[in-house]
């Protein structure tokens, strides 16, 4: 059953105390002259300077001889009624000018106190938040409880466990201080466990070796007898963890060492050993990554390491699993089915992370199966030609969108501030360009986990985050890149017709823009809700509200919503008077703020209604 609640007499207003008509329409043509003078102040501010705090509404909207003469809060009368009703026209304007301006003080603060002041806007209605999520991978340099308080204060919504380093006891003890954080009641933080994959690297070696262009490598899968015995001719020699080395790789083949930072291309077979010529130079260690271009490992997407580590993240309850290499969609059914036997009651998300050659043909059918995905662009790059990962990435993010599930866009997005305290130019374009495609969350991984400067890279992606969202919400930006958000909306208005909660929550989101509401409040227990209300794209934050810590913590990684644990009574009136109690004592609203309320709750015990209501906190 669905119900549409839109009781006041000019269908806006359903439930709460009555106001009248003339005052709203009267705020509301207020608040879009307001918003016409901010864009066109804001538009000469942005081009002339680079700091987000110069694009306070204070600066940008308050002239600066009054501040310098009054040298006081300004009045929006004063500072923003006179000359919106210039720009838009406005005759309501330009008489509530005059009225407050010259009236007595009693008339000003009235009129303050209903469109508040430049202070209160610049802190509330037009303050920049961050809607998309960011993971931070915890290492050496970020695992003590104090350092994820400082990551939590910073921005992190998601700590990722990359379990290619440190041991289970380690692990633990990280978890332990984010149980610590998350119990203290200001940050609900996400635990994500990074599986290792089956990984091909080189054997140990005695000391770095710079290996020049033209120069000869040995790679073999002998163990019959030590390296130093064999009687080669070439100079350098290592060996491979794979034994099935020699059967993926081919005459012509390129093999990658960590990416890229050196290659060799393969000249020969013999036996057990793959002669090779460097053809891109770089210093080889121990312990590398190695990847053929084009082709994948013929290894099992799980391995014995990753079960192990699987049967971990189920003993500490973990949030999320990302799967390493994932090449077809059972790989993803298995470990699905692996965790509704052996976990049950925790319902974590399985992430795809798509980085093999093997997972692009079948992205669509991984995607489907699984409840997520992590762009892994490092190996991704290294497997395909590097210039096609851009294009597969938009369209993982597409793909997700249409689908209601998330994305997280990983791998070298600060690489440089690993060791300089400031990113590169084309650092901050690749945060912005992910964002406006639409992905939910991005993330870091060297740069916190064994970075110099975890907190100012985090800082640096939060700000970036927050800077595109708010000149996406003033109009300077579209909404999303065009070419991505035309097939979006196109495959899901398709959806919406065979998905009656997924046309509510798009039908909640034009809605909450309309009536140009302060947040939408969704209930819910499974968490559906309110992904499918993230994937609408709404402008204005989402709270949702869940009995289930777990289901709390599974909605962190999702675009635009911030969870809070709540007790679901019988009468949901009563539930939803102590979400806006909650909301209101967080300083996240304030009274009279507009909110769109999405629920399913029960209002008998035999009866579910989904609705859409429209309040005044």
């Amino acid at each position: 059953m669905f119900v549409l609640n839109l009781a006041s007499p000019w269908g806006l207003l359903s439930i709460g105390p009555s106001h009248d008509r003339s005052d709203f329409l009267e705020q509301r043509s207020f608040r879009k002259s307001a918003t016409l003078l901010q864009k066109a102040r804001f538009r000469v501010g942005a081009t002339r300077c680079g700091r987000r705090e110069r694009l306070s509404l204070k600066n940008t909207l308050a002239d600066s001889d009054q501040q310098q003469s009054l040298g006081k809060k300004t009045d929006v009368s004063s500072a923003i009624a006179q000359d919106a009703g210039k720009a838009a026209g406005s005759p309501s304007l330009r008489q509530h000018n005059g009225g407050a301006e010259n009236g007595t003080s009693s008339e000003r603060q009235q009129y303050a106190a209903r469109y508040g002041t430049v202070d209160s806007m610049t802190t509330s209605r037009f303050a920049s938040r961050r809607q998309s999520k960011i993971v931070c991978t915890i290492g050496p340099k970020t695992c003590s409880l104090e350092s994820i308080k400082q990551l939590a204060e910073h921005g992190m919504n998601i700590a990722r466990l990359n379990m290619s380093h440190g041991s289970h006891e380690w692990h633990g003890s990280v978890i332990q201080n984010i149980r610590q954080v998350n119990s203290e009641g200001k940050y609900n933080i996400g635990i994500l466990l990074d599986t290792k994959g089956p990984e091909v690297r080189s054997g140990d070696l005695k000391a770095p070796i710079k290996v020049s262009r033209g120069e000869r490598f040995i790679w073999t899968v002998r163990r019959d007898r030590p390296l130093e015995q064999l009687s080669v001719e070439c100079p350098y020699i290592t060996d491979v963890s794979y034994d099935d080395f020699i059967n993926d790789v081919n005459v012509g083949d390129v093999l990658l060492v960590d990416g890229g930072m050196c290659s060799f291309v393969i000249k020969e077979k013999r036996g057990p050993d793959v002669i090779s010529e460097c053809i891109d130079e770089g210093i080889l260690t121990s312990r590398r990554h190695l990847n053929v271009r084009g082709k994948s490992a013929s290894l099992p997407a799980i391995t014995e390491k990753d079960w192990e580590d699987i049967r971990f993240g189920i003993d500490m309850n973990v949030d999320f699993y990302a799967l390493s290499f994932v090449k077809h969609e059972n790989d993803i059914t298995q470990l699905q089915e692996y965790l509704k036997t052996h976990a049950p009651g925790q319902f974590p998300l399985v992430l795809a992370k798509i980085e093999s050659a093997q997972a692009v043909p079948r992205l669509r059918q991984i995607l489907e199966a699984a409840d997520g995905a992590m762009v892994a662009r490092g190996d991704l790059g290294a497997e395909i030609p590097v210039e096609e990962v851009p294009i597969v990435q938009e369209e993982i993010v597409y793909l997700n969108r249409a689908m209601h599930k998330p994305t997280i866009v990983a791998t070298h997005m600060l690489e440089s501030m690993i060791v300089y305290p400031t990113p590169t130019r084309a650092e901050v374009t690749d945060i912005t360009e992910a964002i406006r495609q639409g992905t939910d969350a991005t993330m870091l991984s060297g740069e916190t986990a064994n970075g110099a400067y975890p907190l100012e890279a985090l800082t640096v992606m939060d700000t970036v985050a927050k800077s595109v969202f708010l000149q996406e919400r003033e109009g300077l930006l579209s909404a999303a890149l065009p070419s991505t958000e035309r097939r979006v909306s196109a495959i899901r208005a398709k959806s919406a017709q065979l998905d009656p909660m997924a046309s509510m929550t798009e039908t909640a989101a034009s809605l909450a823009d309309g009536v140009e509401a302060a947040c939408i409040i969704v209930f819910t227990k499974s968490g559906r809700v309110a992904s499918l209300m993230s994937s609408a794209r709404p402008g204005c934050p989402i709270y949702a509200f869940t009995p289930g810590e777990n289901t709390a913590r599974k909605l962190t990684l999702f675009w635009g919503v911030t969870a809070f644990c709540l007790e679901f009574f019988i009468d949901p009136e009563i539930t939803i008077h102590r979400a806006l109690e909650e909301l209101n004592r967080r300083g996240l609203m304030k009274k009279n703020d507009i909110v769109v309320i999405v629920s399913d709750l029960l209002v008998r015990d035999d009866l579910s209604v989904d609705s859409i209501q429209v309040r005044r906190a």
